[in-house]
């Protein structure tokens, strides 16, 4: 017989299921990924760090998990949600990597997950209502309310430990703030030596040829003491690329505002129009702040413009070699259409 479990909102909503996963009370942010694939990658993103995740795609563990090798299949080194919600689990799962199961990896990572809930339902309420705060409550241990945003969840995911990728002669500094492997591994493919560090760490007298500033979880508000650092490597000049969170900061930094989303973009499915060429590309995004378009300042090009809603996805500055994009060039998971971003980044460095 399986454990029945409930997931709270904060609106008093609640949904019943059956456990699967670590049995253990948690609260966070409950978000919808409409994602049909990926969920090895989106649940080691760290811009899910504090959440609880409702995969709209009903079937869900049909090919396990391959976790032997971190850095290659994952995006980080642990699972970053504080739960996960899907329609239908599947305990079985087939494919030539896979070496346990979906339930067992988030037994292993303490991590509760409900299935057999309507996410349908649970997907439009939050499209209506917006967001919200919730808990996992297992066994009656109802836990205490949490919502990341108020934390400052950058020094909780940012890696302090300086590590080098790659040999190549043109050397990138990254400011790990929720850093996704495969933006390591986009640059390093492209011939880069790519020094990650810290949130805190010393960039004075460093000698690098670019820097680019990561994707991360929460209010980007939170992280005032990024602001110098952002500011420090624009008016160097140094060719900068920032993604995601990194592209919020830049927008602060230049004296942009950035809102709350109701819902967020999280999905593998988002188009996006290049203001500049009119070209149309889906990307794959995970955030739930953006760039108020109407705050950004003379100078900055408003490149990046989404088809849904029409914000802000990325900025332009060639005088001053900036690149910015909301969403995220290396995918990880979804389509690769917008890597090119990338290699313009190259192209500012050389």
């Amino acid at each position: 017989m399986k454990n029945k479990v409930k997931l709270v909102l904060e609106d008093n909503t609640i949904f019943e299921g059956d456990l699967f996963g670590y049995p253990k009370s948690m609260a966070g942010e409950v978000v919808f990924n409409t994602g049909m694939v990926g969920y090895p990658e989106s649940l080691t993103d760290p811009s899910y760090y504090g959440q609880i995740l409702t995969i709209t795609y009903p079937l869900v563990g049909n090919y396990g998990v391959a976790d032997n090798d971190y850095f290659e299949l994952l995006e980080s080194k642990n699972i970053q949600i504080n739960g996960l919600i899907v329609a239908d689990l599947s305990n079985s799962f087939s494919h030539w990597r896979a070496e346990k199961s979906l339930s067992d990896w988030l037994y292993e990572n303490k991590i509760p997950g409900i299935s057999n809930i309507d996410t349908r339902a649970l997907t439009q309420l939050l499209r209506e209502k917006g967001t919200m705060l919730g808990k996992i409550v297992v066994d009656k241990n109802e836990p205490k309310t949490y919502d990341p945003n108020q934390c400052d969840l950058l020094k909780e995911v940012s890696e302090s430990k300086i590590e080098i990728y790659g040999n190549g002669e043109k050397r990138i500094l990254l400011f790990d703030c929720g850093c996704k492997n495969s933006i390591i591994k986009n640059l390093v493919n492209r011939g880069f030596q790519v020094k990650k560090v810290g949130w805190d760490y010393n960039y004075s007298d460093e000698k690098i040829d670019g820097v680019v500033f990561s994707s991360g979880p929460g209010d980007p508000k939170k992280y005032e003491y990024m602001i110098d650092k952002v500011n420090y490597f624009i008016n160097s000049k140094i060719p900068m690329l920032g993604i995601c969170l990194g592209h919020q900061l830049t927008a602060l930094a230049i004296g942009a505002k950035t809102f709350k989303l109701q819902y967020g973009h999280r999905s593998q499915n988002q188009p996006v129009i290049d203001k500049l060429t009119n070209q149309c590309f889906v990307t794959s995004q995970n955030h739930g702040f953006v760039v108020d378009s109407k705050t950004i300042p003379d100078g900055w090009i408003n490149r990046f413009e989404n088809l849904n809603d029409k914000t802000n996805e990325g900025l332009l500055n060639k005088k001053l070699k900036v690149i910015t994009t909301q969403f995220h060039p290396e995918a990880s998971p979804g389509p690769v259409d917008t890597s090119f971003i990338f290699d313009e980044f190259v192209e500012m460095v050389k």
